[in-house]
């Protein structure tokens, strides 16, 4: 099972490797982070660097394609080298899937078009005005062979759906027990539905969002 992760300049690295936790760990699969060269991609805090192993060409259909999100992905929305990647890939793959802007790139390539499907809940009329059935109070989005996810940390919990759709249940569950992932967070301010209104404006203010750049 070829698994593919798009990497590229300012991508936010949990949106790569919280899916590829649970990804790599299924059988059979192997994981390769992809980029349009294969060379060092920065995160979106220049802090952290991650080694794409191949370039787009090299792994032109994977049965596992997923695109992260980050300020990078701004990049990314002209047609280019990468949309005709993900619209070849996209015709052999079993799954197509997205975490937070990531599903920007998949609109921009013309993949989500008429789909159901989620992101950033900053970025959700952006979703929406690229041609989306854009939803918003929804972690995870199937629609067909299409998996789309909501912020960052909602790539794990996608993973994990996945995981279930591809070796059931127990697999997925035990994978999940691997990685001990049993969210406890001292705050129940994940979603702007919940988060105080002041926390929620302050997000806004700070967010690249603010800026109507996406």
């Amino acid at each position: 099972m070829e698994i593919a992760i798009l990497v590229y300049p300012r991508f936010t690295a949990l949106d790569a490797v919280g899916p590829y936790e649970v990804l790599s760990r299924l059988p059979g699969a192997r994981v390769t982070f992809v980029a349009e060269q294969a060379v060092p991609q920065r995160t979106d805090t220049t802090q952290l660097a991650l080694l794409a192993d191949a370039t787009i060409r090299e792994l032109p259909h994977p049965d596992i394609v997923l695109v992260p999100g980050g300020p990078g992905q701004t990049a990314l929305m002209e047609d280019g080298p990468v949309h005709e990647w993900l619209r070849a890939a996209h015709e052999t793959s079993t799954w197509t899937t997205s975490v937070c802007t990531g599903s920007l790139v998949l609109a921009a390539a013309g993949l989500l078009d008429g789909k159901r499907a989620t992101s950033n809940w900053q970025a959700i009329e952006q979703l929406r005005a690229l041609g989306a059935d854009a939803v918003e109070e929804e972690r995870v989005v199937f629609d067909d062979k299409i998996v789309t996810s909501a912020g960052v940390t909602a790539g794990i919990d996608m993973a994990l759906q996945l995981a279930a759709r591809i070796g059931g249940d127990q697999l997925a569950q035990a994978i999940q027990l691997g990685l001990e992932y049993d969210p406890q967070p001292p705050f129940d301010a994940g979603s702007p539905h919940k988060a105080p209104a002041e926390v929620v404006e302050a997000v806004r203010a700070y967010s690249r969002f603010a800026e109507h750049v996406v």
